[in-house]
């Protein structure tokens, strides 16, 4: 499972590497947590990522709700843009040319929510 969280940081950039740096290193220790990276887009310096990758989504859900990381890392993802963030790795081709390719996890009423739209 990868997670991406796409910020447009309100501090200065020493500020958000060290707060993203703390977030990343205190999710890292979290069990089924496979790799991390902060990044910044090449074209649009104010566009930052923290991409996470995890061994499953229940261990994704876990890391987030340990109670370090609440203290640590939510301040800095409370600050993250409101669009999707977690995404199923379904192909993935490795620099050996190997592929791996599997179905979705997605439950058969992902889709639906009880959330009512305002009108």
């Amino acid at each position: 499972m990868i997670a991406v969280m796409h910020f447009r940081p309100t501090v200065d950039v020493e500020t958000f590497q060290e707060q993203a740096q703390a977030a990343l290193t205190v999710v890292a220790a979290r069990p089924g947590f496979v790799r991390g990276t902060v990044g910044r887009a090449t074209d649009d310096d104010q566009a930052w990522i923290l991409l996470t990758e995890w061994e499953s989504v229940g261990a994704y859900r876990r890391g987030l709700g340990d109670y370090e990381v609440k203290l640590i890392a939510t301040p800095l993802l409370a600050q993250a843009l409101d669009q999707p963030s977690a995404f199923e790795a379904l192909i993935t081709i490795s620099d050996d040319g190997s592929e791996h390719i599997r179905d979705s996890d997605r439950a058969f009423d992902a889709d639906w929510t009880s959330r009512t739209e305002d009108s």
